[in-house]
């Protein structure tokens, strides 16, 4: 994966050998950003600026790690039970010079600040952009290696560190949000100008094509009028007799919460990672899904046929539904 150039530092030399950067024909360059937690943008593959990643050293951008929970067979070997996708960690190296020893040691401070802030403000984003403008980004938090190298030369106008950042969650998320609208239209006179039916329960049967490698957890916005939200979906799920088809759905009776029914115009938002229900004011309403047979269902890899449906529903309702797609790779 060609992302940068990487420089060679001569420890007997007082400042950095940067060569000149290889492009690829027709591929060109990936641009590679770190975003701290106070959404300041750290650029890591401009070789002219006083900071850039080396390429040399990076481990980490690959599939997620998993974990593998086995059975021993009684004819020989393993079945796998589970697996579970592990934190991820990426070894990031950078060189950071300037032009004189002040201007290195201002540089070299406010970059450990950006990195080593995460332990105490939340993640920063690690972002990578394509030269077609896809983008992928994953949430790192400072481990450690913000040393530098401690030779001959270093530490004056120039050194070299090399990070560490843990990702609680192994995968890459798309910089764009998929999202999907149903919005309930105006009836229609049955006899005018043909036979025609409105429905003012269902907004629509789709298809969701989830163009990511690993199920993503999806958010749900409700505008009223509606006085109960049904969404369900057709899956297929893994289960001790292997792979089956099953429907999956969950209903939101907005009559049994504090807030009632929903009134043109407001809203209910439904969140499935975590899983909680507000309203447009904030109320919680997580009471009123029906459980314990709710499922906040996640929406695969692929495609996956679903349906919403709201009672009560006038024109003006609408469902809207938005997710991340998540890869195993950068």
């Amino acid at each position: 994966m060609p992302l940068i150039s990487p420089a060679v530092i001569d420890p007997e030399d007082p400042g950095p050998e940067i060569p000149p950067p290889i492009e690829i024909p027709k591929v060109g360059y990936a641009s590679i950003t770190y975003v701290d937690p106070t959404g300041t943008r750290w650029p890591m593959t401009d070789l002219a600026g006083d900071w850039y990643a080396l390429a040399e050293g990076v481990s980490g951008l690959g599939a997620a790690p998993v974990s593998l929970v086995t059975d021993p067979h009684p004819r020989g070997g393993e079945r796998l039970r589970h697996g579970q996708p592990l934190a991820r960690t990426i070894i990031w190296p950078m060189l950071v010079k300037g032009s004189d020893h002040g201007e290195f040691t201002k540089t070299w401070r406010a970059l450990a600040t950006a990195f080593t802030r995460t332990l105490r403000e939340g993640p920063g984003w690690l972002e990578v952009v394509r030269p077609d403008g896809s983008g992928r980004r994953i949430a790192v938090h400072y481990q450690g290696g913000w040393d530098g190298l401690g030779q001959p030369a270093t530490g004056i106008t120039w050194d070299k560190a090399v990070l560490t950042l843990w990702c609680e969650d192994p995968y890459w998320v798309d910089l764009q949000a998929q999202t999907v609208h149903r919005e309930q239209g105006a009836g229609a006179d049955f006899l005018q100008p043909y036979p025609t039916v409105s429905s003012s329960q269902v907004l629509g049967a789709t298809t969701l094509v989830q163009p990511g490698d690993v199920e993503v957890w999806p958010t749900w916005t409700v505008t009223g009028p509606a006085t109960s939200i049904t969404f369900s979906a057709t899956k297929r799920v893994r289960g001790p007799a292997g792979l089956r088809t099953a429907v999956e759905a969950f209903t939101l009776d907005m009559t049994a919460t504090v807030h009632g029914a929903l009134l043109a115009g407001e809203t209910v938002t439904i969140s499935t990672d975590p899983p909680r229900v507000r309203s447009g004011t904030d109320e919680t309403l997580t009471n009123g899904l029906n459980w314990p047979g709710a499922v906040l269902w996640s929406i695969p890899p692929g495609s996956t046929p679903v349906t919403f449906q709201l009672a009560g529903a006038q024109p003006g309702s609408a469902v809207d539904l938005s997710y991340y797609p998540r890869y195993e790779t950068a």
